[in-house]
C-alpha cells in the first residue's frame, strides 16, 4: 500500500521525517530515534537527501532500513540539484529495486556557496521535471502502484504577490503526476487553508499534509528561520528566550511541543489530512508532540 492509497482511506496520517547520519555518533542517535518514533505506529517516515545529494548513499541506508527492520514506509526524497538525468535515473532504479515506492521529489536549494539555482547541464529544471522522471523510470520497470509527493509553500502563499505563481507550480507538479504534497514549514493555520482553498478553486484538488516542526531551542529557531527564510513567531521565541536566560531546557523544548501541538490541532480541524513531523533526528519533542496530539497509533 502507497501513501497514496493511506491517503485516499480518509484517517489521518501521522508521519515523521528523518535526515541521513555523517557520523557515528549521530548514526547511534537516528538508531534510537527510529526506533523510539516506530513504536509510535506511524503511517510513514520520509528521509532527506542532503544538499547537492551528497548523502544519496546514506539516505538509500536508511531507507533500505526502515523498510526491513521497522516495516514502515519510507518516503525517499529525490532533488534535482547537481545531477544528470541519467545520475537520477540510476537513483530511481536503485530504489525501485530495493522495493521502495513512495518519492517526494524536489527542485532542491542551490549548494552550499552557491547564491542562485542553476541545474545540472544534462539535468532537470523544475519538480514537475522529475515528477515526469519518477513516473517515466517506473512505468519502463513495470512499477505501477508509484507515489509520488511534492512540495507546497503556504507561508509563501499568503505573501500576495506569490499567489498565483505558487499555485501554478503545484497545479504543473499535479499535472505531471504528483499525487499529494507535504509542505515547507509555516506557523498559522490561516496560511494553510488559504492555500488549500485558493488551489482548489483553480482545480489543484491533491492532498495538502502540513509539516509541523516543534523548535524547542533558541539556536533550532534561529537555524530554521536561515534555512526556510520563515520568520519564527514573537511569542515562541519570546518563551525560548526566556526559558534559556533560566537555564530551563525543558521548559524551552515545552513551549515549542505546546506551540506545535496548538497549530497541529487547528490544522486538523481545518481538514488536513495528516500532520508530518520534522524531528532533527531527536525522538523526545517529537513523541510529546504526538502524545498531546493522541496521534500514536494501536
Amino acid at each position: 500500500m502507497t501513501i497514496r492509497d493511506l491517503l485516499a482511506a480518509g484517517r489521518p496520517t501521522l508521519s515523521y521525517e528523518l535526515f541521513p547520519p555523517r557520523t557515528p555518533a549521530a548514526e547511534s542517535t537516528l538508531q534510537e530515534t527510529m526506533d523510539r518514533l516506530a513504536a509510535t505506529g506511524p503511517d510513514f517516515m520520509s528521509i532527506t537527501y542532503g544538499a547537492s545529494g551528497t548523502t544519496r548513499g546514506t539516505s538509500r541506508g536508511v531507507v533500505h532500513r526502515l523498510a526491513v527492520q521497522h516495516t514502515i514506509p519510507p518516503l525517499a526524497h529525490l532533488t534535482c540539484v547537481d545531477q544528470s538525468r541519467a545520475e537520477l535515473i540510476e537513483v530511481i532504479e536503485a530504489y525501485l529495486a530495493d522495493g521502495v515506492r513512495d518519492f517526494l521529489a524536489l527542485r532542491g536549494d542551490p549548494p552550499q556557496g552557491q547564491t542562485d539555482w542553476r541545474p545540472h547541464p544534462d539535468g532537470l529544471l523544475y519538480a514537475s521535471e522529475l515528477v515526469t522522471l519518477l513516473r517515466q523510470v517506473a512505468h519502463a520497470h513495470g512499477v505501477g502502484d508509484l507515489s509520488v509527493a511534492v512540495t507546497a509553500f503556504p507561508a509563501q502563499h499568503a505573501i500576495e504577490r506569490f499567489r498565483q505563481t505558487g499555485i501554478d507550480v503545484l497545479r504543473a507538479k499535479r499535472d505531471a503526476g504528483a499525487d499529494f504534497a507535504i509542505t515547507q514549514v509555516f506557523y498559522g493555520v490561516d496560511q494553510y487553508v488559504a492555500l488549500v482553498a485558493d488551489a482548489a478553486a483553480q482545480g489543484v484538488t491533491i492532498p495538502v499534509i502540513p509539516e509541523v516542526m516543534p523548535l524547542v531551542s533558541v539556536r533550532r529557531a534561529v537555524r530554521a528561520e536561515e534555512l526556510t527564510g520563515v520568520r519564527t513567531p514573537d511569542d515562541l521565541f519570546a518563551e525560548l528566550e526566556a526559558a534559556e536566560r533560566a537555564g530551563d531546557a525543558d521548559a524551552a523544548r515545552a513551549a515549542g511541543v505546546r506551540h506545535a501541538a496548538r497549530l497541529s490541532r487547528a490544522l486538523l480541524d481545518a481538514g488536513a489530512p495528516g500532520i508530518h513531523v520534522i524531528t532533527f533526528n531527536q525522538h523526545r519533542a517529537a513523541l510529546e508532540l504526538v502524545d498531546a496530539m493522541r496521534l500514536v497509533r494501536d
